[in-house]
């Protein structure tokens, strides 16, 4: 099977397979932290209100094509649409494609309160309590993805860590929570009453390890619950390590909210004791008052063994860690780094712990954000060119030295980050590893769907089902579009990348949780171009088979023999991107602009017959002479033949299909620095600026919407959001920083600081963009610009026209790695029931972030 077949696929039952093939291959072995093994069980916020024993579930088996952007969701719809909605045992909520009623069924708990059933697979779970009074609680759940509670979303515990704790003010009378099942087929509900109305909890804590030699403070992070309708201002938090207090000015917290906010922690004396130690720490109110106290164990350490190791995100704000196994020569400057990124349910604690220390470089392994993150992806990428600008600042590695690899999902990033940046390695290491997730998703219905019909059908899939998985999608126009949006990810598109430098693929012979014919397949691919590969499987060897199933001696030894090559050694190269704002730059060439955005760009440059370079689909290009120790006077572009006059940046850009020098592109215009995609708006330490203006349904909606996203940010990616009243937003105070705005122009007053001269316009019932008007108040939009005043900052817009367009944004998929999202979506409530292919329009703008100059598609 080729593994460059693609097509969308039914998620829901291939991460039914994938999850439980993954979790009986990786429940062993030393470096795994599984599904459910640090599930946090007791409560320490509270005293326990209600248990949930009893509810009622439904199944909807999603046999047809899913979106990934606009997964559909008939449940919640009608959920989402009605508030007041009851079911009752044996409603029928549809009729399936198989003439099949679909009906609410009752379930109870096991003894240990859990609703543990495999028909939950794929289910949703309702239930209900009635309070006596109007009171606030703690929603306590695990193991579904989202919860509507009283018809509004909130984020999930789908990974089952027990983390997530909702502040909710219950109605007297009955309250309706419709969870959608996670990645197992077992939920677990609890109402807490909290102890305090604001307090700390230990659930999911960053800390780092303290370090004898440092002298420096630390940066850990906590969760503050704000139980109350108030804002958490002029806080504070005293940590005491050993005597040595600091303190901490807590950021801002929403009411009825909970926020993982850093602190700072002092040093130990270089004579401390090795080992454990007690971190107290105290919450303090403005009044400094001491409201709530943590003791928290943190660990001792030496930094010549391994250690965790925390920084402050740029791009949220968030604390985030990494792991360390360093060398053991102590003068390890200018040493190699071997950069190791984990796989799926791994912490970085335990991916540098499989390593030995190495006598000539620093093991130094990112987080992903958290061990399932976004697959390297997205955020996850993020956090890797983070974690390695820190790690060569600490560890000033040769620039020549350093070297990618990884495991299983880590060995998918090692095929990504490697397409992705490949100047900036000088060989990499994928270890049981995929190059792309989507493709690789998508092998596991290819091979189900070989097996016997007898075998399918016991699994579920009659032959109307498998008929129905084997018959060809067409995509329409938008969809192409939304699709394209993933060309980044894309990774085979990029796979001539990987002539930068050499490569070691390494695999078990019997791996059923990334099937040995993936690597194979990339074996092959390699040795249609590739001069510089070594193929090796492990004999025996499943996906996991010890700590050499990464720490392999013959991977060390393939590095040491490979360095990075220097820019002035090179006379040939190329380099693919899917988007400048993703990866531009190869050496001393960087593509600065697309000619057709989110499609692959390329140039091809030689040193054979002159100084020539060959694009692809590229607009404007940089070519920085200034690294070069050669004269060049003349560069070719294309057949076009540029003289140059000075040894500096010369730009190039192509003018009515010609290639001519031309001045640096504004920043103002697309770039490395802003390129679009919406999901880039989250980042330069984003603040979410909700609307008040509106009607009190309206402020009630946009209010929890900033609310669920910032949960969804936490839970996915580790992060801290700072939530802001419109009528609060002074854009100098937030100069630089992107903003995620929610409302339209009638209800959210920063509209018109952010958005007065955007070239798409909403209003209650109406859609403007640039001459093209839609009305309705079923009207839903996500889309991305340039702040006006800044260089570098973004707005992301979640916006809608009426009540119907609000309950259809409600889903935040562009939280979620694997998924695509254009410069422009709009669409409607019916994509709830069908998808991308009910999207209205989808779009690009221009290289001037113009509606002209773009390129939009509309159904």
């Amino acid at each position: 099977m080729s593994l460059f077949k693609f097509r969308i696929i039914p998620i829901t039952v291939l991460l039914f397979f994938i999850s439980v093939t993954s979790f009986s291959q990786q429940k062993t072995g030393n470096i795994v932290e599984y599904f459910g093994k640090e599930k946090i069980n007791e409560i320490s916020e509270g005293k326990l209100l209600h248990v949930f024993k009893t509810g009622l579930s439904v199944k909807i088996q999603n046999l047809s094509f899913n979106s990934s952007s606009f997964p559909k969701d008939p449940v919640f719809k009608r959920f989402l649409m009605n508030s007041n909605l009851k079911v009752s045992k044996g409603e029928v909520f549809d009729i399936n494609s198989t003439g099949d009623e679909l009906k609410w069924q009752e379930i109870i708990t096991d003894e240990t309160n859990t609703f543990n059933n495999e028909n939950l697979q794929s289910s949703y779970v309702y239930l209900t309590y009635k309070s006596s009074s109007e009171q606030t609680v703690l929603f306590e759940a695990s193991g579904h993805s989202l919860v509507l509670i009283n018809g509004l979303p909130h984020e999930g515990d789908h990974y089952d860590f027990g983390w997530n704790l909702i502040p909710v003010k219950l109605k007297k009378g009955l309250n309706v929570f419709v969870l959608k099942v996670g990645r197992f087929p077992r939920i677990r509900a609890r109402l807490i009453k909290p102890s305090k109305p604001i307090q700390f909890t230990s659930r999911d804590l960053t800390m780092p390890d303290i370090l004898v030699e440092e002298t420096k403070d630390y940066k850990g992070a906590i969760r503050i619950i704000n139980t109350t309708n108030n804002w958490v201002k002029n806080y504070t938090i005293t940590s005491d390590l050993g005597g040595k207090k600091v303190e901490t000015i807590v950021p801002v917290i929403a009411p009825m909210s909970v926020r993982k906010v850093p602190f700072s922690i002092a040093s130990v004396n270089n004579d401390a004791q090795k080992g454990n130690i007690d971190l107290q720490l105290q919450l303090k109110n403005k009044s400094k008052h001491t409201i709530s106290m943590q003791t928290v164990k943190l660990q001792v350490k030496t930094k010549f063994k391994h250690h965790k190791k925390t920084f402050i995100s740029d791009i949220d704000g968030s604390v985030q860690y990494y792991s360390v196994a360093p060398s053991t020569d102590k003068e390890s400057v200018n040493q190699a780094l071997f950069f190791s990124v984990h796989g799926a349910s791994v912490e970085a604690v335990n991916q540098a712990n499989a390593y030995q220390q190495k006598d000539w470089g620093n093991v130094v392994a990112p987080t992903n954000r958290r061990p399932f993150g976004f697959a390297w992806e997205d955020w996850g990428r993020l956090d890797a060119l983070e974690v390695l600008a820190d790690s060569k600042n600490i560890f000033q590695p040769n620039s020549e030295k350093i070297y990618l690899t990884g495991h299983s999902m880590g060995g998918h990033g090692t095929w990504y980050l490697g397409a992705t940046y490949p100047d900036y390695f000088a060989s990499i290491a994928p270890c049981a590893g995929y190059p792309d997730l989507l493709l690789y998703r998508d092998s596991f219905l290819e091979k189900t769907l070989e097996l016997p019909q007898e075998e399918l059908t016991k699994k579920g899939m009659t032959p109307e089902v498998v008929k129905r998985l084997k018959t060809p999608y067409t995509l329409n126009e938008v969809e192409k579009l939304i699709k394209r949006a993933g060309t980044p990810s894309r990774t085979l598109k990029l796979i001539r990348n990987y002539l930068h430098y050499g490569v070691y693929v390494l695999h078990g012979e019997k791996d059923n949780v990334v099937p040995t014919f993936i690597a194979r397949d990339m074996r092959n691919r390699l040795g249609a171009f590739h001069n510089d590969f070594t193929y090796y499987e492990y004999p025996e060897g499943t996906h996991w088979y010890g700590n050499h199933s990464l720490d392999w001696y013959r991977i060390f030894d393939f590095f040491k023999e490979r360095e990075r090559r220097n820019s002035n050694d090179i006379k040939n190269l190329e380099f693919y991107t899917g988007s400048p704002g993703v990866s531009a730059t190869s050496n001393f060439i960087t593509i600065h602009q697309q000619q057709r955005p989110f499609e692959v760009s390329s140039f091809n440059f030689s040193k054979d017959n002159g100084f020539s370079i060959k694009t692809e689909n590229v607009a404007t290009i940089e070519v920085d002479l200034s690294k070069l120790k050669d004269d060049v006077n003349t560069i070719s572009i294309n057949g076009s033949e540029l003289k140059v006059l000075e040894k500096s940046k010369v730009f190039i850009k192509e003018i009515e299909g010609e290639f001519k020098l031309s001045k640096a592109p504004s920043l103002k215009e697309k770039g490395p620095h802003r390129n679009g995609g919406f999901k880039d708006a989250f980042r330069h330490n984003m603040v979410f600026v909700y609307a008040t203006k509106g009607s009190k349904v309206e402020n009630e909606w946009y209010y929890n919407k900033a609310r669920f996203d910032a949960e969804t940010f936490w839970y996915r990616a580790n992060g801290t959001i700072e939530i802001v009243k419109d009528v609060n937003f002074d854009p100098k105070k937030y100069a630089d920083r992107n903003v995620i705005l929610y409302g339209n122009k009638d209800n959210n007053s920063a509209w018109k600081k952010l958005l007065k001269n955007s070239p798409i316009q909403v209003e209650n019932g109406l859609v403007q963009i640039g001459n093209k008007k839609l009305q309705g108040n079923q009207w839903g939009l996500y889309f991305t610009v340039p702040r006006a005043d800044s260089d570098i900052a973004s707005i992301g817009v979640v916006t809608a026209t009426g009540f119907t367009g609000m309950k259809a944004a409600y889903m935040n998929h562009y939280l979620v790695n694997g998924t695509t999202f254009p410069d422009v979506l709009v669409f409607d409530d019916s994509v709830l029931m069908d998808g991308d292919a009910k999207v209205k329009c989808a779009g690009f703008f221009g290289n001037d972030w113009s509606i002209e100059k773009g390129e939009f598609k509309w159904n």
